[in-house]
């Protein structure tokens, strides 16, 4: 006989209580985008208007074309920021796969001493290497370029990728590579065309939860090493509707969903490996 669903095993009103606590949880994490998107839909001048409205009063998209205007070269804030973070992942994917690989599959001296070295840098925050940081960009001469901005994200966002996947690779079975193995496949083979097929939920994690750091990071290593408007990325953009005199609060939250809007996109249309690679392994076969 087939199981009752796991749902169904609850009372009416342990139900209820299940579903009235999601809808809790989703109204703490979704009403400051909700609001902020409201806001976006108010004229600038009622944003502060008494009594509150939750529903703007004559709200329109007018300021989601007025942004343009208001920064110049706000689509190439954009473009640099996708451009950052892009080349950031990819860098770290590169540098991950293979440390990971090795971190799961062989003994060495040291490796949990790498691996705790490796939590100790994310203790830190950026702000506290960004004189000496700056101090070497400077001495590479590599100040003012997409460049003083990609080196710093890759070191900072390893150790994270190292860690999620050496955890997700020790998880698939160490069978397959000694199966390999006999049939007189390399480690390099192995890794290539046996584990990297199995592993990729976990890697497109990896990718993933690297894209969205470097993406957040951006603005306090663009201050520091860049001065040249062309190579800002999206936080500096958005920093600049920030005026002498008043905030332009409408076109700030306009310009911040149509710049997190393509990056959404692409964590849509990958979520359920994003799923996938999160609960592998969460239970045993």
């Amino acid at each position: 006989m087939s199981q009752p669903a796991m749902i169904n095993r609850y009372k009416w009103y342990e139900i209820i209580g299940i579903y009235a606590g999601i809808l809790l949880f989703l109204i703490f994490v979704l009403a400051p985008f909700i609001e902020g998107f409201l806001v976006s839909l108010k004229p600038l001048s009622r944003l502060f208007s008494s009594p509150y409205h939750f529903i703007p009063e004559n709200g329109s998209f007018t300021a989601y074309r007025t942004m343009w205007t208001s920064v110049p070269g706000f689509g190439w804030y954009i473009f640099n920021s996708f451009l950052i973070s892009g080349t950031i992942t990819i860098i770290v994917l590169i540098l991950v796969v293979p440390a990971a690989y090795a971190f799961a599959r062989f003994e060495f001296k040291g490796a949990g001493l790498l691996l705790g070295a490796f939590l100790a840098v994310k203790m830190f925050s950026g702000a506290v290497l960004l004189i000496p940081l700056f101090r070497l960009m400077r001495s590479f001469g590599v100040l003012n370029t997409y460049f003083a901005m990609i080196v710093p994200g890759v070191a900072f966002i390893i150790p994270t990728g190292i860690w999620l996947l050496h955890t997700y690779i020790r998880r698939i079975p160490r069978e397959l590579d000694e199966a390999a193995y006999v049939d007189g496949a390399s480690q390099f083979y192995t890794l290539r065309r046996v584990i990297l097929p199995i592993a990729m939920p976990g890697i497109i994690v990896v990718a993933i939860s690297s894209f969205i750091e470097a993406y957040a990071q951006q603005f306090i290593y663009a201050l520091t090493f860049n001065s040249k408007t062309e190579y800002m990325p999206l936080p500096v953009g958005l920093f600049a509707y920030f005026g002498r005199q008043e905030v332009v609060w409408n076109e700030l939250m306009a310009a911040s969903f149509v710049g997190i809007a393509p990056a959404l996109v692409v964590i849509f249309f990958l979520q359920r490996y994003l799923v996938s690679g999160l609960t592998a392994g969460a239970v045993k076969q």
